[in-house]
Order: structure tokens, then sequence, then C-alpha cells
């Protein structure tokens, strides 16, 4: 599919301790700099799948922008739509792991996607109508996610982010006249924020080692994780939604789930976000 993902691109500093960590305290560990941030990481794993993925978000003029452009050129992802500014500082997260690649806590800077506004948008609204299907994380205003619910024509995907970032969606669902995307993408804690809100027609809930969670018209259904050997559980979600999205919107909503759980454990077995080897999965 021809696929445009809308969003944040950023540097990811992922800290993971050695030993069970101690706060107020200095851990040993490990320490890994790499591209990511939830568009980018989806975009990413829907090009190693074989899509044709334009991605349209802002890079920072900076170090950490030039990394994270320079990667979405080197997966053949079309950088068309983007723009790097000189006066942005790129955006970056750092994350705190757990021995067993689990998130303990993080803090992101994320400005640069903030600067995606509707009149942003709207310059790029012809390309963006242009795709099979159209992905945005909540990374940008949630005044921008209206619009795209408004005037995107392609289905839409959304990505909760955060807990913070979530009612961004709930909020942009009331702006807009619209009122509909076809799937949500969310964890056990953000779908609390979003299990309520009217207009979504499917909405995949993560719940990390347990698997995840689907539901569609009021009814719910559950899929267990697949055994994998954990080493990095950063980027399991996005693997999995890109795999959700690269199934098709005319897939079933447990298919869909299915293939994306095959896709996390991917993701999972891997040192980074976006695991490589991603690609051995549609080609087998």
């Amino acid at each position: 599919m021809r696929i445009c993902v809308i969003g944040g691109a950023n540097t990811d500093i992922t800290a993971t301790s050695a030993q069970q960590f101690r706060p107020g305290d200095s851990n040993p560990g490990r320490i890994r700099i790499s591209p990511g941030g939830v568009a980018r990481n989806i975009a990413h794993n829907l090009a190693l799948l074989g899509d044709e993925v334009l991605f349209a978000g802002i890079f920072g003029g900076d170090g950490f922008g030039s990394l994270c452009r320079e990667a979405c050129e080197k997966a053949g992802i079309d950088l068309s739509l983007s723009e790097t500014r000189a006066d942005v500082s790129g955006s970056c997260f750092i994350s705190l792991n757990s021995p067993d690649g689990e998130l303990i806590g993080g803090v992101s800077d994320m400005k640069a996607p903030e600067l995606i506004t509707p009149s942003w948008l709207e310059d790029r609204l012809e390309d963006i109508n242009s795709a099979d299907a159209v992905v945005a994380d909540a990374n940008i205003p949630a005044a921008s996610l209206a619009w795209l619910i408004d005037n995107c024509l392609p289905p839409l995907y959304l990505d909760a982010v955060s807990v913070a970032k979530a009612s961004r969606i709930a909020d942009a669902m009331t702006m807009s006249f619209r009122g509909g995307v076809h799937a949500v993408k969310c964890n056990r804690l953000e779908d609390a924020v979003l299990s309520n809100v009217p207009g979504i027609g499917r909405r995949y809930v993560t719940l990390g080692p347990e698997g995840a969670l689907v539901y569609e018209d009021g009814i719910g259904r559950a899929f267990p994780a697949l055994p994998c050997d954990k080493v990095n559980a950063t980027g399991a979600g996005d693997a999995l939604f890109a795999g959700i999205i690269h199934a098709g919107p005319h897939a079933s909503a447990q298919d869909a789930l299915q293939f994306g759980l095959q896709c996390a454990k991917y993701a999972i077995e891997s040192k980074d976000a976006v695991n490589a080897d991603l690609g051995k999965l549609v080609k087998r």
C-alpha cells in the first residue's frame, strides 16, 4: 500500500539498568542512541514490510534532526512532505529501562511536532489523500488531529502515544464535525482516556507481556503475546501498529491484530526500536 505517516521523529536515548534499578543512585548498565519517534518508527516498520511510505514531519536543524532524517532516507521513506527547520531543536526521548527491557520511565522533548498545524497539513492535503491509508500520532496538536479527521479521505489510524497525549485524540474527536476514525492504538493506561470516546471504529489496546485486545462495535477480543526472547520492549507497540496498518483496512480487526503481534515479537527480540529483519516476516 501507499501510506502517509504524520507526526513525531526523534532521537531515542535508551538507558537499560544491568540490575534492579535503584532510584537516587548511579546504576551500571548500557546506553544506546538511535532514531525513534512513534510516527517515524511506524513509518520505518511499514517500509520494511514493503509498503510505499510518505513521512510528513518536522526535523530539527541539529544533530538529532539529522540523525532521524538520514535514518528515514536510508530506510527508503519518502520525505518530500517533511520539513527541516534550522530554528527548531531535534526531538528527543530519554527512556530508562529495567534489565528485562521494560520501561521504568522516560522524558520526551517533542516541540517539533507541535509545529504540524492545520495550515501546514493543508499545504500537503493532495498528497495525503493520495495514500491508501493515513497514520498520525498524538504528538501533533489536537486541532491538527481534528483537521485530519475532517479532511482525510483514506482510512485514518491514530496512535495515542502516551497518557498525557491520549486526551488530544479525545479532544480532536469532539472538535471534529466528522467525528470518526478507522482505528486507534493505545495501551491500557491510555485506554482509560479513550474507551468511552465515540467514533472510534477499532480500538487496539496493548497489554505488554499479556498481549493485546481489540474492540469493535462494543465487542472486545483478547489475543496473547507470542513467545519471544525479550531484548528490548521499546518500539514493540509501534511495530504492532505498523503490522495492523500493513494488514490493510479491509482485513478483519482480529487478523490485523494477529499480524501486528507477529511484528511486535520481532521488535521485542531486537536491541533497537525497529528490527531491521522485519521484512523477513513477509518474505518467508
